[in-house]
C-alpha cells in the first residue's frame, strides 16, 4: 500500500454478549445460550482475525444489577482472563482489556497486562476508565462512586504510575551469565519509590518491558477531564459520534487540548464506535434492523435511556416528543453519552419510541445501514476528513453482524486500498501504525 496516496484505516471490535442491540438475544438464531462459553468468544476473535482486524476489545462493568429478568450479564468474565484465553487461538489480532483506575491496584494491573503482552508477543492494549456507577463502588468497599474530579485525579496518577511500571526495566538486563555468575544486571533494575496521593509503589515491576516497548494505551472518556487525560497518556481514544458534526467537534476538542497542553505535540488516533447493518441491497440491510427493532424490550430500553440521562423516564409517553432535557453544562453524569442523546434529539426531533430505536444498538454511535458501497462511502469520508483514524465495530448481533462486516465491508475497503490485505506488523503497536 502506498501510504502517500491512501490512508490505511484501523478496525477493532467491541465484543459484548450476543450483540449490542438490546433485542439481539431474542432472535431465534442468537448466541444467548453461549455467553458463558469461552469457546464462543474464541470463535468471535478468530472471525475478527480472519477479517484482519486490528483489535478485539472487552469493556467492563464490575457490578451485575439483576433488577429484572431481562438484565443481560454483558460482561460475564474478567477481561484479562478472557483475553488470555483468546490469545491461545489467535496469532495477530490485538487484544484490549478495560482497566478501572477507580478500583484497580496499578502494580497488579501492570503485572497482568505486561505478562499477557509477553505471552502474546506484543499484542496487548489497555483501556483506562474511571467507572460510572455506585453499584460498582459498592463491590469495592466504597459507599459511593467518587465524584468525577476525584476519579480523574486518581486516574492521572494511576496512568503515570502504569507508565513507570510498564517500562521499569529491560529484558536485556536479564543477562544469565553463567561464567560470571550474574543472572541480572542489578545496576539497571531499580526501585523508583512512587509516593503519591492515591498510590505508594516502590517498584520495579517483576516483568521486563514489552516486546512492543509498551502495551498500547487507550482511553474512552469524552468529558473535559477525560480528554485531558487522553492527551497525556493515550495512544488512541474510543469515541461516541452520532454524526459528522459530533465527530468534527470531538477531533477539534482533542487537538485543541493537545495544542494548549505541555505534552508532546502528537496525533492521537480516534476510533468512533460503528454500528452496521449491511446487505446486498439497501432494503435488505434495513430489514435486518427492522427485525431487531420490532423485538426491542421497551422496559430495558427505557432503563438504558434513564441511565444515559440520569433521570427516570419510565412514565414518559412513548409516542410523544422527548421532554426537554437540561443542557450538558448542568449534567453531572457521564458526559459523552449524554451529549450524544442531545445531538440525536436535535437532529431528529424524535418521539420517545423513536429515540429508543436510535439508541437500541450501541447507544447512539455512528449507525450505517445499506450496501457495502454505501457504508464504506461514509467510512471513507470520515477518514479523509480526519475526524477518524478507524472504527470500533459494535455489531448489533453476534456472530451474524460481525460475519457480515468481514464478508461484505472488508472486501470493499480493500478494493479501495483503505485496508490491509495481510497483517504486516508483528505487534499491536506496529499494526496500529503507532
Amino acid at each position: 500500500m502506498n501510504n502517500e496516496e491512501t490512508k490505511e484505516i484501523n478496525i477493532g471490535i467491541l465484543i459484548i454478549a450476543c450483540g449490542h442491540h438490546q433485542a439481539a438475544w431474542l432472535m431465534p438464531d442468537s448466541s444467548i445460550e453461549r455467553v458463558g462459553d469461552m469457546t464462543y468468544y474464541q470463535e468471535l476473535a478468530q472471525i475478527a482475525e480472519r477479517g484482519l482486524f486490528d483489535a478485539v476489545f472487552f469493556a467492563d462493568n464490575q457490578a451485575f444489577p439483576a433488577n429484572s429478568d431481562s438484565d443481560m450479564p454483558a460482561f460475564w468474565f474478567d477481561p484479562i482472563v478472557s483475553l488470555s484465553v483468546l490469545s491461545q487461538v489467535t496469532n495477530h489480532v490485538g487484544l484490549v482489556a478495560t482497566i478501572s483506575s477507580t478500583f484497580s491496584n496499578p502494580f497488579t494491573a501492570a503485572r497482568q497486562i505486561l505478562s499477557l503482552d509477553h505471552i502474546t508477543g506484543g499484542r496487548i492494549g489497555w483501556n483506562l476508565v474511571t467507572s460510572m456507577t455506585d453499584l460498582e463502588a459498592w463491590n469495592h468497599n466504597l459507599p459511593e462512586l467518587p465524584e468525577r474530579a476525584s476519579r480523574y485525579e486518581k486516574a492521572d496518577e494511576f496512568a503515570e504510575l502504569m507508565n513507570k511500571l510498564l517500562v521499569s526495566w529491560d529484558e536485556k538486563d536479564f543477562i544469565h551469565d553463567r561464567q560470571n555468575q550474574r543472572i541480572i544486571n542489578s545496576d539497571e533494575i531499580n526501585a523508583f519509590n512512587h509516593q503519591g496521593k492515591y498510590f505508594n509503589v516502590n517498584g520495579p515491576l517483576t516483568v521486563p518491558k514489552s516486546p512492543q516497548q509498551k502495551p498500547v494505551a487507550m482511553q474512552a472518556g469524552a468529558s473535559k477531564q477525560g480528554v485531558a487525560l487522553a492527551t497525556k497518556y493515550a495512544d488512541a481514544v474510543y469515541s461516541v459520534s452520532w454524526n459528522l458534526k459530533q465527530a468534527k467537534a470531538f477531533r477539534k476538542k482533542l487537538d485543541t487540548q493537545i495544542e494548549n497542553s505541555d505534552v508532546e505535540q502528537r496525533h492521537i488516533k480516534i476510533f468512533p464506535g460503528l454500528v452496521t447493518y449491511v446487505g446486498e441491497t439497501t432494503e435488505e440491510a434495513y430489514a435486518k434492523k427492522e427485525r431487531l427493532d420490532q423485538s426491542l424490550p421497551i422496559e430495558a430500553a427505557l432503563n438504558q435511556l434513564s441511565f444515559f440521562i440520569q433521570q427516570d423516564c419510565s412514565d414518559w409517553n412513548l409516542d410523544e416528543p422527548v421532554p426537554p432535557l437540561p443542557p450538558v453544562e448542568e449534567f453531572t453524569g457521564p458526559v459523552g453519552r449524554y451529549e450524544t442523546v442531545l445531538e440525536i434529539i436535535r437532529d431528529t426531533e424524535p418521539t420517545l419510541r423513536e429515540l429508543l430505536g436510535y439508541l437500541s444498538a450501541g447507544g447512539g454511535h455512528l449507525t450505517l445501514i445499506g450496501t457495502p458501497k454505501e457504508i464504506v462511502d461514509t467510512m471513507q469520508e470520515w477518514i479523509e476528513l480526519g475526524v477518524a483514524d478507524g472504527f470500533n465495530l459494535m455489531p448489533p448481533v453476534l456472530p451474524n453482524s460481525l460475519e457480515d462486516f468481514v464478508d461484505y465491508i472488508i472486501p470493499e475497503l480493500q478494493r479501495r486500498g483503505l485496508f490491509r490485505t495481510a497483517y504486516e506488523g508483528s505487534t499491536f503497536r506496529e499494526n496500529l501504525g503507532i
